[in-house]
């Protein structure tokens, strides 16, 4: 999947919620006891944080499938990989860190009080058939050949592709709105064949609007209370009618190419392991790079619950909407990846983890 087009639901001004604040809010899993940064990245000695990486195993995994899917990444970034792991067997106290050759650079976030932004993405299991048929009569397209303006989300609604650019019919329009969003999914054709994944394919080139935006405006949704779930639940309680006039207002269309099976992979061409890669700005962030994360934790209903844990994880994919000291954490495949994707707007610190020698030239000014 291409998380690129992960998170383009979550508004513009949702990502700049923090710094709009004057007051110092804990809601979203802000804290402030580190102080102030004057720097993006600045070297600890050790992480301030409790605790060993609840996600040693997923780790390894997803340095195991960097390895086999992009011998050249693995190979500029082996010497962290092999440190961490070192280091994880030994325990993985943070207090440990430097015996094992690690150095730990604290983001400055996007408050400058170490607060990072993480937002979710996942892959979706959408219900489909092969033709039209009762409930399921949305369709899910391909690639068209590119000559001249291609149609925008309301003109293919109305029908502006041919029949024969059809992939599958879909029961229902936001399930593939979503599909559109996150940029790849898995198809349920119902018949007790194995899932076939979708993959990105294109998009109309037409401009992208928010939604979320769209029903903030409009008084719908409150701001403080936005998210893939809400606009998920919104759907559930309009006509078929409310939802397809909402959904035009964001003339983006996304197109998708069908695989027999394929593993989710990233920008990197990498296969992801659910939470253990992320999306990130790689202007900021690197491919291959590793991050050590305090996540907060939510409850069912999204609300942060006041604890966080900490995980390992490596920056595979980006995002056109995930910029500066913000992460985009793939949440895994399915119902309960896409519940979990579907509230994250909070905050951590995180620590990107290099080796000792050299770690100064890549992060220093």
């Amino acid at each position: 999947m291409k998380g690129r087009w992960a998170k383009y639901l979550m508004t513009g001004a949702l990502v700049a919620m923090l710094a709009a604040c004057s007051s110092k809010p804990t809601d979203r899993g802000q804290q402030y006891k580190d102080g102030k940064f004057t720097q993006p990245f600045s070297l600890v000695n050790q992480p301030d944080a409790v605790g060993a990486p609840i996600n040693g195993g997923d780790y390894a995994e997803q340095v195991s499938q960097i390895r086999s899917a992009s011998p050249r990444l693995y190979g500029s970034q082996n010497a962290i990989y092999n440190a961490v792991q070192d280091w994880l067997r030994a325990g993985g106290d943070t207090r440990t860190m430097r015996q094992y050759g690690l150095d730990a650079w604290q983001m400055e976030g996007t408050d400058n009080y170490g607060n990072v932004q993480f937002t979710g993405y996942y892959t979706p299991v959408v219900q489909a058939r092969h033709t039209a048929q009762g409930e399921f009569k949305y369709p899910i397209y391909r690639m068209p050949p590119k000559r001249g303006r291609l149609p925008s989300r309301a003109e293919i609604y109305s029908g502006a592709l041919n029949e024969t650019y059809i992939l599958a019919y879909s029961n229902s329009l936001m399930d593939n709105f979503i599909m559109d969003v996150q940029g790849s999914g898995y198809i349920d054709f119902g018949d007790g064949s194995p899932l076939n994944f979708f993959s990105y394919s294109g998009k109309n080139g037409h401009a992208y609007r928010s939604i979320g935006k769209v029903l903030i405006d409009r008084g719908e949704v409150k701001r403080e209370d936005m998210s893939m779930q809400a606009i998920r639940e919104w759907g559930e309680k309009h006509s078929e009618y409310e939802v397809r006039e909402l959904l035009e207002q964001n003339p983006s269309f996304v197109f998708f190419k069908p695989q027999n099976f394929a593993p989710v992979k990233g920008a990197s061409a990498v296969p992801l392991i659910g939470r253990a890669s992320v999306a990130s700005d790689k202007t900021v962030i690197p491919p291959g790079t590793t991050l050590l994360a305090e996540v907060p934790t939510l409850d069912h209903n999204g609300k942060f619950s006041g604890q966080y844990e900490l995980r390992l994880m490596v920056a595979l994919d980006v995002g056109g909407a995930i910029k500066g000291q913000h992460f985009d954490i793939y949440q895994g495949i399915g119902p309960d990846a896409g519940h979990r994707a579907g509230w994250y707007n909070h905050y951590g610190r995180v620590w990107v983890l290099k080796t000792a020698p050299g770690a100064g030239s890549v992060f220093s000014g």
